[in-house]
């Protein structure tokens, strides 16, 4: 399948992530046109060709207004302390206090006013909407009091959006990003002196495998924090991966390591893993008591359980019990089907498990939002609506499910 590896080795950036993913395209400077046809207000992006350590590499420049704003500032050209999106919109330069601020509701006018195509546009939004969040919990605010500094804010949104379009374009089925190098010591604010990572982008990195390491200042911004999180499907080592194209998005500082992300793209193999699949056999167990040790397995993390009727010893009807768990899940399955059932042993067999690749999202329907799992893998693509969410808008509504799925075919 098509496959995405990010190395955040010197962390992750708005601007560095997008340059690495430029790079990736046969003919940058068309996407580049492309991103420029986009018409974000008073923005202009410039490709440019740096080295870091001898690795020669792209700098996507974010003009505003003809100028490269905050270039001595922010290590990543990031600019979220211009946004205020660590520090709930207060400005940490005062020569920008004269500028109007944007709350969310003008930041989400703007990017409707980009006509870009609906996912795209979904998926800024999105990480706008995972940054706002940080923001209102560091500083105890609702989103609706969350700002950012005019010039930050069409800078940011200038990077999340090609970040957006360019992944949009280049359409993986996966996405890998190796732990995060989050950098280490303090980063100056209008509050104060901070932590590293800063307290916003620590929210966001909740559940995200990171680091210090050993060099000096932010490496991983909140921008890059809510790209990643929105993005990325699992972080780790590297996968076996046939590659096609490699990239390097550059920062503007320097640092004694090449301060950049890369972005490695090709095709990995279609998922496969060995699960442990636990048996028993059943015959003097009613029905009921099977499903409620079934209900028990799958609340516990199966894979799958199932029955099957067999015939047993002096012809005696009887249940076969199979599940299927995650290895580090074995022992804690099998002491339930020992407590759940009447089995006296467990047979185990190592079982080769090939699997799709799932995403989970949430359409809107004229009934309201439905979740949709999409699966693909093998040359397969293929989309289902989760049945509990139809249940429960047929029970409201007093219709049947099959009145209800031609709604969920219509684009809205």
């Amino acid at each position: 399948m098509k496959t995405l590896y990010l190395d955040c080795g010197m962390g992750a950036a708005g601007d560095m992530l997008a340059a690495a993913l430029l790079e990736l395209f046969p003919k940058p400077d068309e996407v580049v046109a492309e991103l420029n046809r986009l018409a974000i207000p008073r923005v202009r992006f410039l490709r440019e060709t740096v080295q870091k350590c001898g690795i020669t590499g792209t700098h996507l420049s974010v003009q505003i207004d003809g100028e490269e704003e905050g270039e001595p500032h922010d290590r990543h050209q990031d600019h979220h302390h211009h946004q205020g999106h660590d520090h709930g919109g207060a400005d940490h330069h005062h020569e920008h206090s004269h500028h109007h601020h944007h709350g969310m509701q003008e930041i989400e006018s703007i990017v409707a006013g980009l006509h870009l195509p609906p996912p795209v546009e979904k998926n800024v939004l999105a990480v706008y909407g995972l940054i706002a969040d940080a923001e209102s919990r560091v500083h105890n605010k609702p989103v609706t009091e969350i700002h950012f500094h005019e010039v930050g804010a069409m800078d940011a949104i200038a990077d999340i959006t090609a970040v957006c379009y360019l992944l949009d374009k280049l359409n993986p089925a996966r996405i890998v990003a190796s732990p995060v190098h989050a950098g280490t010591g303090t980063v100056a604010c209008a509050h104060g002196i901070l932590p590293v990572p800063a307290p916003a982008t620590a929210l966001l990195l909740q559940g995200v495998p990171i680091y210090g390491g050993r060099i000096q200042g932010e490496l991983c911004t909140p921008t890059g924090a809510a790209l990643l999180k929105r993005f990325v499907h699992a972080f780790g080592e590297m996968p076996v991966i046939r590659t096609a194209a490699i990239g390097y998005g550059m920062g503007k500082k320097d640092f004694p390591q090449a301060n950049c992300l890369r972005a490695i793209w090709g095709e990995t193999e279609d998922e496969t893993e060995f699960v442990p699949e636990l048996s028993c056999n059943l015959d003097d167990m009613t029905g009921e008591a099977v499903a409620f040790a079934v209900e028990r397995l799958f609340e516990a993390g199966a894979l799958e359980a199932y029955t099957v009727p067999i015939g047993m010893k002096k012809s005696r009807p009887g249940i076969l019990l199979r599940v299927l768990c995650r290895p580090e899940d074995r022992e804690k399955i099998v002491a339930l089907i020992f407590r759940h059932t009447t089995t006296n042993g467990i047979r185990e067999t190592a079982t080769r498990r090939y699997v799709l690749d799932r995403t989970i999202e949430t359409v809107q329907t004229e009934y309201g939002e439905i979740r949709r799992k999409t699966v693909c893998g093998y040359g397969v693509t293929r989309s289902k609506y989760e049945y509990e969410d139809l249940a429960r808008i047929a029970r409201e509504r007093g219709v049947s499910m099959y009145e209800i799925r031609p709604c969920t075919e219509r684009k809205y």
